[in-house]
């Protein structure tokens, strides 16, 4: 009695998977089969098609949305949505935020930017490009080639695209990542003086200001450069440094120190006793 009962169990076990194996596959299959799907009669399908792509993107739904706006591009090709279709995918690429997906939305853009260079979005395309490295940069100290990447791209974009009223923003985000990039630069330069080699920090300083004179963090620069600049008796070039911090900076953490250092290198030099 107790073998027909586990024989039982098991053919309800059975029964039960194959049944979620049979209703899996038919949902899957119904959808499938529905997705993207345009009702009978509709006048324009490129138009529905990237309109239910745009509502996906709109809703955060990555994979639905990319479904519909690959359809405009691969089954419309003369279609007038192709092109915001074509940017429509590597959006959904640049939601997902993956790494994987970053690379595939500058694939997307890139290739938007070469089939139509004079498009009216292209400065949206160039600008999402740019944004693809953006979202990948890493902490100052570890590998920046990804943004060196994101700073050429902007500029880029600043340069081709002046009129377009994205420029603000681009400025804005240019300057995240040039400073990203140059306080990678600036931790050389302080370990160096970390270190006590001072030329080596002086050189770093001096390039860095000479590439970015409008870096964010450059209050830092002009200290620690002046302070290496007197470490070597070069006290006559160190003070304008000193006197920039005061000057340029309203609010800094240097700003007392820079203060007490122009008093000294500004005091009379006190003449030796002859003795006697």
């Amino acid at each position: 009695m107790s073998h027909s009962i586990f024989r039982s169990l098991e053919g309800v076990q059975a029964f039960r998977l194959v049944a979620l194996v049979v209703i899996t596959g038919a949902t899957l299959a119904c959808a499938s089969s529905t997705r993207g799907l345009v009702p009978p009669g509709t006048p324009e399908p490129d138009k529905y098609l990237f309109e239910q792509g745009t509502q996906a993107l709109n809703s955060r739904k990555w994979v639905l949305a990319r479904d519909y706006f690959k359809q405009v591009v691969e089954t419309y090709t003369q279609s007038p949505y192709r092109p915001d279709a074509k940017i429509g995918i590597g959006d959904t690429y640049l939601g997902e935020e993956s790494s994987e997906a970053f690379v595939l939305a500058i694939s997307e853009y890139r290739e938007f930017l070469a089939f139509y260079p004079t498009h009216g979005r292209a400065d949206y395309a160039q600008y999402k490009l740019a944004m693809s490295h953006f979202h990948q940069m890493r902490a100052p100290q570890r590998d920046q080639t990804e943004t060196r990447e994101a700073v050429k791209e902007f500029t880029v974009f600043v340069d081709r695209y002046s009129t377009s009223r994205l420029l603000p923003e681009v400025k804005d985000r240019l300057r995240e990542a040039r400073d990203r990039q140059n306080e990678a630069d600036y931790r050389v330069g302080f370990f160096y003086y970390r270190q006590r080699w001072y030329p080596g920090a002086i050189d770093r300083f001096l390039t860095l200001l000479k590439d970015d004179p409008a870096y964010s963090g450059r209050d830092a620069v002009y200290f620690y450069l002046a302070e290496s600049l007197v470490k070597v008796r070069r006290e006559a070039e160190a003070l304008p440094y000193y006197e920039r911090v005061t000057e340029e900076f309203a609010a800094s953490a240097y700003l007392e120190d820079a203060r007490k250092r122009i008093g000294e290198l500004r005091a009379p030099t006190q003449p030796k006793s002859s003795g006697g």
